[in-house]
């Protein structure tokens, strides 16, 4: 390409709005590929302290959230979310330690590390990272990353995002609770130790969540014009790579054969990853790979 065909190029993204930043597209596919290592490393344990492990799984996507939101949107728009998602988030996990809605009956251990009132900070955190990627699925599968959030998708997507967000953790609540004793369910579930309770508990406030934030935006667009599919991929593969770490963890070296939950219900460890697993190709990876197909067919309106 000739030095003025490069210009005229450059020109015509900034027309459209957005310059075509090379570096901010290494940044997040380098923050992908970071995340995607240290689930890998969850599979050696032994390999670093389980808290920087879990700093690392919770940190990075929110760190990544907050690049990617800034470029494709506005940065109003991205702290806007992280405030509501981190102050909702916050406020209903520590309504349900101490009353036990809108999730079940619970409490937190040492796990996650400091804890704000009953809950781990980190696990506030991950409302942002997570919550964060899933909403972009959303946008994407509704194709309407370049037109206002009007209409029903103000009540539509945020549904639609809530079941992206609950199959996150769906994938691995009981891993995380029965496995790794994160947090305790005080009666047990059946769910491998988790009451099915959780689930409805996260769908109410993940639709909480993102129904205030869809209000906020309500008859703006949520992207900038001139944002190509090359700034959606990353987040997408950061969705799909944590059903990948999900589904590594039937490698996990030195897991105990049994765990017992406080009911007193045994559960066979090979049995928990195993299903996870399958619910995370199956729930996750579905909703990754449908995102991936609908921003292809999206990519010559981008």
């Amino acid at each position: 390409m000739s030095a003025a065909a490069g210009q005229s190029r450059i020109g015509q993204e900034s027309v459209r709005g957005v310059p075509m930043r090379t570096g901010v597209l290494v940044v997040l596919w380098a923050f992908l590929l970071l995340y995607l290592v240290t689930r890998v490393l969850e599979v050696f344990p032994e390999s670093m302290p389980t808290l920087g492990i879990v700093a690392l799984h919770v940190l990075l996507p929110a760190i990544f959230a907050a690049i990617h939101g800034t470029v494709v949107g506005r940065t109003r728009q991205v702290l806007l979310f992280f405030a509501i998602a981190f102050v909702v988030g916050n406020i209903l996990e520590n309504v349900g330690v101490v009353t036990g809605f809108p999730f079940g009956r619970y409490y937190f251990l040492d796990l996650m590390g400091p804890k704000l009132f009953h809950v781990p900070i980190l696990l506030a955190v991950a409302y942002v990272g997570m919550g964060y990627l899933s909403w972009v699925l959303a946008v994407v599968i509704f194709g309407t990353v370049h037109c206002p959030l009007s209409r029903s998708r103000v009540v539509t997507l945020p549904l639609v995002a809530s079941f992206i967000m609950v199959a996150w953790d769906l994938s691995q609540e009981p891993v995380w609770a029965t496995v790794l004793h994160g947090w305790v369910w005080v009666r047990g579930g059946a769910y491998f130790g988790v009451p099915i309770s959780n689930f409805i508990g996260w769908y109410v406030t993940m639709y909480f969540i993102y129904q205030l934030y869809a209000l906020a935006l309500s008859n703006q667009p949520i992207a900038r014009r001139g944002i190509t599919a090359a700034y959606w991929r990353p987040a997408i593969l950061l969705y799909a790579c944590c059903a990948v770490g999900n589904v590594l963890q039937i490698f996990r070296h030195s897991a105990p054969l049994l765990v017992m939950d406080p009911s007193g219900t045994q559960w066979r460890v090979r049995d928990i990853t195993g299903t996870c697993a399958l619910i995370s190709m199956f729930t996750m990876g579905a909703f990754a790979f449908i995102a991936w197909v609908r921003l292809a067919d999206q990519e010559l309106e981008l």
